[in-house]
């Protein structure tokens, strides 16, 4: 794989994901952090499967988008074929992991101005 400025593979796995676990919560053995990282996995897939959103807040969205049935062609014969309808998982970035990815640091909500109408009583 191709080596990042940064000096890693330019991938994360599930097994980086899990030493990663391990390295920052010793107090876990590898194999329990195998297991929360796969019941974290699991839980997501179930959830999505049964039709559910996902938000983590900082992080994004995982919902399940509905793709209608339609033609497409096969690449080599250009013939049409029917695509059945189906199903498809799609994540949305939240705006935390957005700026973080960018090198920029999230910085505290301003809050918002309100538009409140004058009083009338002075």
């Amino acid at each position: 794989m191709a080596t990042t400025p940064e000096g890693t593979n330019g991938s994360m796995t599930k097994r980086d994901l899990i030493d990663e676990v391990v390295k920052l919560y010793p107090r876990f053995s590898g194999r329990d952090a195998e297991v929360m990282v796969n019941a974290v996995f699991d839980s997501m897939t179930e959830a999505l499967a049964r039709g559910e959103r996902i938000e983590i807040r900082g992080f994004g969205s995982f919902v399940v988008k509905h793709r209608q049935a339609r033609e497409g062609r096969n690449p080599k014969t250009g013939a049409l074929v029917p695509v059945a309808a189906k199903r498809v998982p799609f994540f949305k970035v939240g705006k935390e992991l957005k700026l973080r990815v960018d090198g920029k640091q999230p910085t505290e909500q301003s809050p918002v101005p309100t538009t409140e109408a004058p009083s009338a009583g002075g």
